[in-house]
């Protein structure tokens, strides 16, 4: 830019600049004084774009930079601001080609870098974001040591950056830079503990080094220490009110089940920035789980308004299940699952909401078309391998034995606190946690991550899609100390989302049915209901679900069908060792006589049957899955048979399923140890599916 200016401006741009960050609309003052006799002088219009966007103006600030970007291209810096600008206002791609073209004038621009790490982390990309954010401090840092060692880490040559690293803090201990490298390294090697210590230490050594800080936040809350991260998200917006920081704040809240809060303060968020879809989208989320349908309808309509290719947005008003898509909306959909360019997930809810409205209009062939589109699609990008799963069955039938818990009784936790209500997604179990949650004495909570983190920890998993190697094995080798340790570090994880002060509390995690061995190891006095729905119209539900994250089994119905084999398996297998440890309701008994198993569910829990169990619909508690709509209902039975419209394309699912499907309601019972081949070559052709399995059938309980 021009350096032949008067010494007035000179001075009063090196003002602005000071204002800039800390009083932007100070600075903006002084920066049109400035247009008001030069209007064309660029460095007052960048800086001018720049104070608008810090004080929430993006719009305005845009109608800056967009001409700008044209007359200055060749700047760097103005397409930087152009992108931070543009991602404000929920134009990812805009944002993205922006950054990047700045970083092709650039490559050495750390914040542009830094930006295009969180542009990625909005488009849920995190290999982009790894990427931008590993550039990010190669480009900020310029020890040689330190770049040789990020180097490495590009080429993922983990271990010599390590090494690299720790031979330099010998001498530089407090380098945060190094630091903060080593806690990435660690975090790719699965070593959470260590990677916590050292962003613990960088953020000690410099109090305002807001990248470890925020990094520290999200690595506590992917070890669900919610409270800790919000800590962390304070003391960065004490310095830097940024609309990413706000909305990892709110999705802190929301992990504790404190929506309240989080509501009001994405409402703070929103109103300062009021043209950030995703905010909108978990707004919308957060008002869906209040009760506040008409305001949750709102909030995702503006998102989808913001961003008309935002397929979360369409989806989520599918996903209320009560909503019913308009004409025009329809048509919308139609258009977006039609556009060449739209690929990935996103395509792929765009499918599932336009399959929810087809179902909604009668026109079943084609909203099944659309739904196993984006099936299809979720499935491709997966890596879900059901052998895993029959695996995990095999291996828990045989450590779990009625020995085994025999040698172990009376270790663990005796609190009688947890009830876990367990079964498939999508099996009633909603309505189940909604039923007892009526009672005076039971507290509804969500489904808590806490037994999957320990069966992970456990079995050594260092990311989600990795297998239980050593799960259930380790637990053989615990001690009474350790098993009660485990039950103890349950409790404490679950008292965050316990705020009622009842005595029981419910922990509605279907898949937790995997480790009722551990259960009844640490917790041995909890109570376990496992809620059964007939197998078509199970999985068809979760075959029609976009579940976001989890559930990797439902795109595929093969895989329903053996998930839903395995589960049934490893059920009867649990009634076998630990008899009347379990109560099972079946969904369709339920529907047809409320009042009889809800008092059969109170009798098996110890408590009184009480009348507000049966006006579960007048429960205005907090619910946060799919069901929540529904189950602010009365129960209906007019959908028990919705299954039929769909039955001529299940044939897939009905081949796995096999007579687990044909002796529903009753239970098939398995033998309790795996036989040789020779023992069932002849059965059904031999296929390892049925593998150790007698066709007899029992009644449920």
């Amino acid at each position: 830019m021009s350096t032949e200016r008067p010494a007035e401006i000179v001075a009063a741009l090196a003002e602005a600049r000071e204002l800039l960050a800390a009083q932007p609309a100070q600075a903006e003052a002084r920066l049109r004084d400035v247009l008001r006799e030069n209007p064309d002088e660029p460095d007052a219009l960048l800086l001018l774009a720049s104070a608008l966007r810090r004080k929430g103006a993006p719009t305005s600030a845009r109608a800056i930079l967009e001409p700008l970007s044209q007359h200055q291209s060749h700047l760097p810096m103005v397409h930087y601001e152009l992108g931070l600008v543009l991602g404000m206002l929920g134009d990812n791609r805009g944002a993205t080609q922006a950054l990047k073209y700045a970083l092709d004038l650039d490559p050495g621009f750390a914040e542009a870098w830094s930006a295009l790490g969180d542009q990625m982390v909005r488009m849920r990309s995190r290999k982009g974001a790894d990427a931008a954010y590993a550039e990010y401090f190669y480009a900020s840092v310029k020890e040689p040591v330190l770049r040789d060692a990020m180097t490495a880490y590009r080429e993922s040559r983990l271990e010599d950056a390590r090494l690299l690293l720790l031979e330099h803090l010998k001498t530089n201990p407090e380098d945060v830079n190094a630091l903060k490298l080593l806690a990435e390294i660690a975090i790719k090697q699965g070593r959470m503990r260590r990677a916590e210590e050292l962003l613990r230490r960088c953020i000690e050594l410099a109090p305002d080094f807001v990248a470890a800080r925020f990094r520290y936040a999200t690595l506590l809350m992917t070890q669900n220490k919610p409270q800790e991260a919000i800590d962390q998200v304070d003391e960065i917006l004490k310095v830097d009110d940024d609309p990413f920081h706000r909305n990892l704040k709110a999705a802190a809240l929301i992990r504790m089940s404190d929506f309240e809060t989080a509501a009001a303060e994405y409402a703070v968020l929103l109103k300062a920035f009021p043209n950030q879809p995703g905010a909108w989208l978990a707004y919308g989320h957060a008002l869906k789980t209040l009760g506040r349908r008409e305001d949750c309808i709102a909030a995702y309509r503006k998102a989808a308004s913001l961003l008309p290719g935002l397929g979360d947005a369409y989806w989520s008003l599918a996903n209320l299940k009560t909503y019913r898509f308009g004409d025009a909306e329809v048509e919308t959909l139609r258009q977006q699952v039609a556009r060449p360019d739209m690929k990935g997930e996103n395509r792929a809810l765009f499918c599932f909401a336009l399959g929810k409205a087809l179902e909604d209009l009668g026109r079943y062939e084609e909203s099944f078309f659309y739904y196993r589109i984006g099936n299809d699609m979720v499935h491709a990008a997966g890596s879900y391998d059901p052998d895993e799963m029959r695996s995990q069955v095999r291996r828990a039938k045989t450590l779990f034995t009625q020995a085994f818990f025999a040698a172990r009784q009376g270790m663990g936790n005796p609190s009688a606190d947890p009830i876990f209500v367990v079964g498939l997604p999508r099996s009633g179990s909603t309505l189940i946690e909604q039923i007892l949650s009526s009672h005076s004495a039971i507290e509804g909570t969500t489904e808590l991550r806490a037994l999957p983190y320990l069966a992970g920890r456990l079995g050594g998993k260092l990311k989600p899609g990795d297998p239980l190697v050593n799960y259930p094995e380790a637990l053989a080798s615990l001690d009474a100390a350790n098993l009660k340790g485990l039950g103890d570090e349950y409790l404490w994880r679950a008292r965050t989302h316990r705020r009622q002060g009842r005595a029981f509390f419910v922990d509605k995690m279907p898949n937790n049915f995997a480790h009722i061995g551990m259960l009844a190891l640490i917790l041995p006095n909890a109570k376990i209901v496992d809620v059964r729905r007939h197998p078509l119209a199970c999985c068809l539900s979760n075959f029609k679900q976009h579940f976001g994250t989890g559930q990797e089994f439902s795109y595929s119905l093969g895989d329903l069908g053996r998930y839903y084999f395995d589960y049934v398996e490893l059920m009867a297998h649990w009634d076998e060792v630990l008899p009347g440890k379990v109560h099972r309701v079946i969904y369709e008994d339920l529907v047809e006589d409320p009042e009889r198993e809800i008092r059969r569910l109170a009798e098996y829990l110890g408590l009184p049957f009480q009348d507000s169990m049966l006006r579960f619909h007048d429960n205005t508690r907090l619910v946060r899955s799919a069901s929540a709509e529904q189950v602010r209902r009365p129960i209906f039975s007019e959908h028990l048979d919705h299954w039929k419209h769909y039955e001529p394309w299940l044939q897939p699912l009905k081949a796995e399923l096999g007579f687990v499907l044909e002796s529903y309601p009753a239970v098939p019972r398995f033998y309790s140890q795996l036989h040789s081949k020779l023992d069932y070559a002849g059965w059904q052709g031999a296929d390892p599916r049925w593998s150790g399995l007698s066709i007899q059938a029992v009644k449920p309980s």
